[in-house]
């Protein structure tokens, strides 16, 4: 299952893009990063079906890494071939964005930057595919 994060706003070069791309790297599935202008654009068309999306919002279902992993999991062994991850700019996404996901998905209560929610992303698809795959990355419990 390819995983695409399809983000707002341009990361340029950063601190930030830099820990994004490290996990990118780590990820063992086919992995694409598209961004799109603050306002306007279109997310691309999907290619692969069938697809999930996943919108990330302060509104969405808080996921321990686990349960997480196995939601991905789950969506992988039942065919899908694309899950897209919607991270939109300052003001969030539209209610229609949101009405039409799969999963509405939290970093907690707390506000983020949207730059670091792409790494923090990118951080739990790396650690997802490690629950999946058995790697001892991700170690139950640990805090």
């Amino acid at each position: 299952m390819q995983l695409h994060i399809i983000a707002r706003g341009k990361i340029a070069r950063s601190p930030e893009d830099d820990l994004v791309q490290r996990y990118l790297k780590r990820i063992a599935w086919p992995v694409k990063h598209s961004e799109l202008p603050d306002t306007g654009g279109t997310v691309p068309p999907e290619k692969l079906s069938p697809v999930r999306t996943v919108v990330l919002d302060e509104t969405g279902k808080a996921l321990s890494s686990t349960a997480f992993a196995r939601i991905l999991e789950r969506w992988r062994d039942e065919g899908v071939r694309e899950t897209r991850f919607l991270i939109g700019a300052a003001d969030g996404h539209e209610e229609a964005v949101k009405a039409g996901a799969d999963l509405l998905y939290s970093f907690g209560p707390a506000t983020w930057p949207h730059l670091l929610c792409r790494a923090m992303l990118a951080e739990q698809l790396f650690r997802a595919t490690a629950i999946i795959a058995g790697h001892p990355y991700h170690r139950e419990g640990a805090r």
